[in-house]
């Protein structure tokens, strides 16, 4: 339908406007010929672009152009329509195609985004200039001007003078390239590095030679702080993702002392319960896909948190106070929750898609944009952690499970069931595991190994933190997500892990409690 709107608008403008200023030779010149040629004859034509070339450069990007008898033809359905004239013209079944090469499409769709830049909507406007970054020549000098004095949102207006400074710079007027370089210094684009860069090696001028240094030094002055809130976001990023998954295990392995090694696997079932609540929308509720997420939170948790109460009465209430069996048993038990799930849902990993509330980005700077789905995850992991919070600290059930892990043997003697506490404790710190999951779908894969790579790193945080402190678990999730990334920055990923993991080792043995200390009776137990 949408195409159909088109080409009767297509049609229309080729039929409008007798007083045509696009000329045969131009249309058969973009349309004919070698690359080099076709380009020059496109930028030559933009230069005074009016609706007929437009529409000509816009039926030439959707390949719908065709040659008849050494001159190109429009089709508009099933009909052939001169581009200059707007005549009606026979196409005959031996018509050759216009075939257009990688680099000619990039002109084409550079050629379109300097059009849309005089748009009405703001945001085609935008998505133009964007379209335009490090794309830009002397044949887009005058749509520039032209959108640069009709432009009124300011953000957009100040983008637009950054691409008309990087096109005067390379104009044969030292005036104008010394304005140019001048003009570029605010320019937070990593584009503008390059341009600045490359016209440094070949420009003669010594007085704009030095503008273009002083620019080049303040824009990558200003790309190196994009560089290091880039770190720092990137660092709370990871930071939140640790803190999800050592959440759980601050429970069941601070607060209850169990070192569960499936708690990676109970991560694993909260991402596939992810998945298939969003098959069942897929299939059931396509109008409402975009929600799914959102049911998939208490579905994941759910998943988990069953699953770690069966765990816990099967297996885990027998082994409390014998830690090396406990091992054991969970790494056997994350084994065999890995296979069943490649014997239900394959060995290979599965889709699962962000929902469109949380593609693209905030662009903060030229080379720092935050993206929405890791802010959604930072957010996620703060409702969590608040949520657990008030739940230890303000509830009946929290309060029975700070007296079990003070002393057992007092709480029960104060009526207190203790094993159901410890079910539903191991449960709790499970179906956290299962939001861990659940978040880690939208970043990254989901497949039967998902909780192998974060298992280790959670043990890690906990025992940072200080075994059985929520707050420690803070401080230590997000001071490792930083400390990691910014030392990837300076040493690479893998020097940067060894690092870490000395960093850590140097740190528990000059402070073994963590960062913070439990403290009163069950620091003595």
């Amino acid at each position: 339908m949408l195409k159909i709107l088109f080409q009767c608008l297509l049609a229309a403008m080729l039929l409008a406007n007798p007083a045509f200023a696009l000329t045969p030779l131009e249309a058969t010149s973009m349309a004919v010929g070698e690359t080099d040629q076709r380009v020059a004859a496109l930028r030559a034509a933009l230069v005074s672009a009016d609706d007929k070339t437009i529409a000509f450069i816009q039926a030439l990007s959707d390949e719908a152009v065709k040659i008849v008898q050494d001159r190109p033809v429009v089709l508009v359905g099933t009909t052939g329509v001169d581009p200059v004239t707007g005549v009606a013209v026979v196409v005959p079944d031996t018509a050759e195609d216009v075939m257009s090469n990688n680099r000619m499409r990039g002109e084409l769709d550079a050629a379109l985004a300097a059009v849309k830049i005089l748009s009405k909507d703001p945001a085609v406007r935008l998505q133009a200039v964007n379209t335009l970054q490090g794309d830009v020549d002397e044949s887009k000098l005058v749509l520039l001007n032209k959108a640069y004095a009709a432009e009124v949102v300011a953000d957009i207006k100040d983008r637009i003078g950054m691409l008309r400074a990087a096109t005067m710079l390379n104009l044969p007027d030292k005036v104008q390239r010394l304005d140019a370089a001048k003009q570029l210094r605010t320019s937070s684009q990593a584009a503008t590095k390059t341009l600045l860069i490359d016209r440094l090696q070949i420009e003669t001028d010594a007085e704009v030679k030095a503008a273009i240094r002083q620019s080049l030094s303040a824009v990558e002055s200003r790309l190196a702080w994009g560089d290091r809130l880039g770190a720092v976001f990137s660092g709370l990023s990871l930071g939140s993702i640790l803190l999800l998954v050592a959440l759980g295990l601050a429970i069941t392995y601070g607060l209850m002392g169990v070192i569960n090694m499936a708690h990676g696997e109970l991560m694993m079932i909260g991402a596939y319960a992810t998945y298939v609540v969003q098959g069942v929308f897929r299939t059931y509720f396509p109008g409402a896909f975009d929600w799914y997420l959102l049911a998939s939170v208490p579905v994941a948790f759910a998943s988990a948190a069953l699953v770690g109460a069966a765990l816990e009465r099967s297996v885990i209430r027998f082994l409390y106070g014998r830690p090396l069996e406990t091992l054991l048993a969970t790494w056997g038990i994350s084994l065999m929750l890995m296979q069943l799930v490649r014997t239900v849902f394959g060995a290979q990993n599965v889709g699962v898609e962000n929902p469109s509330w949380m593609s693209g980005g905030v662009q903060v700077m030229g080379n720092l944009s935050l993206p929405y789905n890791r802010l959604v995850i930072l957010g996620f992991a703060v409702a969590v952690l608040i949520g657990v919070w008030l739940l230890i600290e303000k509830t009946r059930f929290g309060l029975f499970v700070r007296a079990v892990t003070q002393n057992r043997p007092i709480a029960s003697c104060m009526g207190v069931n203790t094993a159901r506490v410890d079910t539903y404790a191991f449960a709790l710190g499970s179906g956290i595991a299962g939001l861990a999951g659940c978040a880690l779908s939208q970043v990254g894969n989901v497949g039967p190994d998902l909780g192998q790579g974060y298992i280790v790193d959670s043990f890690l945080v906990v025992v940072l933190g200080g075994v059985g402190q929520l707050a420690g678990t803070v401080y230590a999730a997000m001071g490792l997500g930083i400390l990691n990334k910014l030392l990837e920055g300076w040493l690479g990923a893998v020097l940067a892990k060894i690092a870490l993991l000395l960093f850590i080792i140097i740190f528990i043995q000059k402070r073994p409690q963590g960062i913070f200390a439990m403290k009163g009776r069950s620091a003595e137990a």
